[in-house]
């Protein structure tokens, strides 16, 4: 008699599957402003911040649960600290990337000509592992429960000082003017509407990170093309995933949270679509997001001449 195999557990699939059921609800948890414990990122065991998916995904769990502490840990590093999870605690799934190498045959090490190049292929793979929030675990030291930080309160319809600094150095090309917010390939330019429009100086800057993260895309900067892109295909659909996504990591440096001036149905169907067909979608278009908010923070930590033009 045959024995029936359990199926083998694919992180892609339940993670994917997660957002999608989050996403299903007409929410996006991690728009919502945030800080555990002082910090806007989740952080390891050892205080370094996660990134990329693992990041998102961490943040998204963070805000849904209402932990007030950024730090999470393995089982492991949780018992080596003397400490316990709480019994019927449930675990984050969270996944990290590594490669190795394959040689050429042995038989090949053995022929005559030694001095031949070596042959090896690389082979990238994803590994999942589970983690827990310190608000589930029992007998940490208190340093895993640092004390937050209150809010910074600002004029509405003002600049932030320390954002309008970071944004204003990066050297891409924005314009205030009209209601809209859009990046034009032919010109290579931001197009926004002034930060008078906005009550909430931070959504102004949540916008204005949204559609620099669509300028990273051109070949002369990271060159990212998901194909011919048109409103509402699929293309455009990855495109404007990644620069959510930016807009999240680059929120979190700064203190903004993503925004934009749509947010719809048709805004959530763009994620659902291109998550149901594809479970790898979130690992790729989080990967290039976390490259985007590196480069413009690179950018502007260079001190690019920003040109800023101000349009009727």
């Amino acid at each position: 008699m045959a024995r029936s195999r359990t199926p083998k557990f694919d992180a892609s699939e339940v993670i994917t599957n997660e957002i999608i059921r989050i996403i299903e609800r007409g929410v996006l948890p991690w728009r919502k402003p945030w800080a555990a414990g002082g910090s806007a990122r989740p952080l390891r065991v050892c205080g370094e911040p996660y990134q990329g998916v693992n990041n998102f995904l961490l943040t998204m769990r963070t805000v849904m649960a209402g932990h007030s502490s950024p730090f999470w840990m393995t089982l492991p590093q949780a018992n080596a600290l003397d400490a316990k999870v709480r019994k019927g605690e449930k675990s984050s799934v969270v996944v990290y990337y590594g490669q190795s190498r394959k040689d050429a045959g042995d038989e090949d090490q053995h022929r005559e000509n030694d001095d031949r190049s070596e042959e090896a292929r690389i082979f990238r793979f994803q590994k999942s592992y589970r983690v827990f929030n310190a608000c589930q675990i029992e007998g940490l030291p208190q340093s895993f429960f640092p004390d937050p930080e209150p809010a910074p309160e600002h004029p509405p319809s003002e600049p932030i000082p320390h954002m309008q600094v970071f944004f204003d150095a990066i050297d891409i090309t924005t314009v205030f003017t009209g209601t809209e917010a859009y990046y034009l390939p032919p010109v290579d330019k931001v197009f926004m509407p002034s930060i008078a429009r906005f009550e909430n100086p931070r959504n102004f800057y949540g916008v204005w990170a949204h559609e620099l993260a669509h300028a990273t895309k051109a070949r002369h900067r990271l060159n990212r093309d998901y194909g011919l892109s048109r409103f509402g295909n699929t293309a455009y659909a990855r495109e404007e995933i990644v620069a959510e996504l930016t807009s999240v990591f680059l929120g979190q440096t700064l203190g903004f949270t993503a925004h934009t001036l749509e947010m719809n149905a048709a805004y959530l169907y763009n994620w659902l679509r291109v998550l149901r067909s594809d479970k790898g979608a979130i690992f790729k278009h989080a990967a290039d997001a976390q490259r985007a908010c590196d480069y413009l923070i690179a950018r502007s930590e260079a001190g690019g001449a920003g040109e800023v033009d101000q349009a009727a």
